[in-house]
């Protein structure tokens, strides 16, 4: 059902709006989760590695035509808020025909790239072999992956973060299923596990598109209706394509930082694999958060109540500031238990608690710099806020990563680059977002 996020109370809307967001966001994590919990426990350290070494590529390419889902994202909402039904059925369209011709393109590329990539990254010989067939098995579901999180970003930005949790829960469930069958009994190895997420996607995705087939008849997803909008597709990539280049770039100066993990051996690179799934129990909620508060943003700048926004943008900057802060000292308490879960290797355990004291104490940060990049792009500004992250999170990032972390040889000094780069992007992205609100309150 759309949800019209112009009217009724605020911190309601953008809480009931969130919560399904953060579950589907959570099950769709759990399938690389689950994925990494079957391999870390049923196949063996060097299984984990090849599945850590790989997500960077996935992420890279996964991530560029997210962005572009962003661009239509905002498009549909100010469309949406505006009352317009006829641009409404275009916009739908033009977003799932451009997913699925993307996704298609993304196979492709990541069949190519993937040997280029991992040696790029430094990835062990050892690994070498596992890594490119999982990575390879993994783009084969590329088109799947690309539809569904354009489809459900269509529908959050019609107010709808139920349907996409729906789709993600029953995908989920599928996933578990096919990790036990391929990897326990099938016994299959790395290679289980992008079956797995094959599948469960392609399930998610059908979902999705079934919704998009019930929305109301004026606008809803017919076959025969698919075909591209010269102008609304240019307006997506106008809004999209920066966002879709910062996840990019952001993925591609993680390759520096994968490469000097890689350099620790197997078992820094077993734990940040780990990490970065830990530490999605304080990152989920944030970006929940951020996606609740640019649909907000984008449906109440086409109903031009900009008043509305800006204090919609406080309220959710406040929530999730303080969540934040919470699960970050849970993660640090139940480290060694959460870890535990992702690997049995004590050593694996030690490398990822270590990196985690030296992040999660700040995570409280990264909130402010996030929710207020996702309301700039709700209204439309998507080009200034890339800019503050390249520039900080890609640029300093590998500054500080070249000259600071060599002075601390441990992944103690990878982890640093973080937190440094959270505050001063954080710092860049609050005054630009004041400037922007002082122009818009004056006319």
């Amino acid at each position: 059902m759309v949800n019209d996020l112009t009217k009724g109370t605020i911190w309601k809307k953008l809480l009931f709006f969130a919560i399904p967001m953060l579950l589907s966001s959570l099950v769709q994590q759990l399938y690389n989760t689950v994925d990494l919990i079957f391999v870390g426990n049923f196949v063996d350290k060097s299984a984990s590695a090849a599945v850590g070494t790989s997500g960077l590529l996935i992420t890279c390419l996964v991530g560029f035509f997210g962005g572009m889902s962003v661009g239509a994202g905002v498009v549909v909402a100010q469309i949406f808020g505006a009352g317009d039904d006829d641009g409404l059925r275009r916009a739908l369209h033009t977003a799932i025909t451009f997913s699925l011709i993307g996704g298609v393109a993304l196979t492709f590329i990541g069949w190519v790239l993937g040997p280029v990539y991992l040696r790029l990254v430094n990835t062990p010989a050892d690994i070498m072999e596992s890594a490119l067939s999982y990575l390879r098995i993994y783009f084969i579901s590329m088109v799947s992956v690309v539809t569904y999180n354009m489809g459900a970003g269509v529908l959050r930005s019609l107010g709808d973060s139920r349907s996409p949790l729906y789709a993600q829960f029953i995908g989920g469930l599928f996933n578990v299923g096919a990790d036990y069958v391929f990897i326990r009994i099938l016994d299959v190895g790395v290679n289980g596990a992008a079956y797995a997420t094959m599948i469960s996607q392609t399930i998610a995705m059908l979902v999705v598109l079934y919704r998009l087939a019930r929305l109301d008849e004026a606008y809803a997803l017919r076959i025969g209706r698919l075909r591209i909008d010269g102008g609304l597709l240019s307006k997506m990539v106008k809004l999209g394509v920066t966002a879709g280049v910062q996840a990019l770039v952001i993925t591609l100066s993680n390759v520096f930082i994968q490469h000097h993990i890689n350099g620790f051996g197997k078992d820094a690179i077993a734990a940040f694999a780990a990490y970065f799934k830990v530490e999605l129990i304080i990152y989920l909620p944030i970006v929940a958060f951020g996606q609740a508060i640019m649909a907000f943003a984008g449906q109440n700048m086409g109903a031009g109540d900009t008043e509305r926004v800006f204090k919609g943008t406080r309220i959710c900057v406040i929530m999730s500031v303080a969540l934040a802060a919470v699960s970050s000292v849970f993660c640090l308490a139940a480290g060694p238990v959460l870890f535990r879960a992702f690997s049995n290797d004590p050593e694996v355990i030690a490398v990822g608690c270590r990196i985690s004291r030296v992040t999660f104490p700040f995570y409280c940060i990264y909130p402010v710099m996030q929710l207020l990049a996702d309301s700039l792009r709700g209204c439309g500004r998507v080009r200034e806020p890339m800019l503050i992250v390249l520039i900080n999170m890609c640029v300093i990032r590998t500054i500080i990563l070249f000259t600071v972390s060599p002075l601390i040889p441990d992944v103690r000094g990878v982890a640093m680059t973080y937190p440094v780069t959270w505050a001063l992007t954080a710092i860049c992205m609050t005054i630009y977002y004041f400037s922007f609100r002082r122009r818009i309150e004056r006319g």
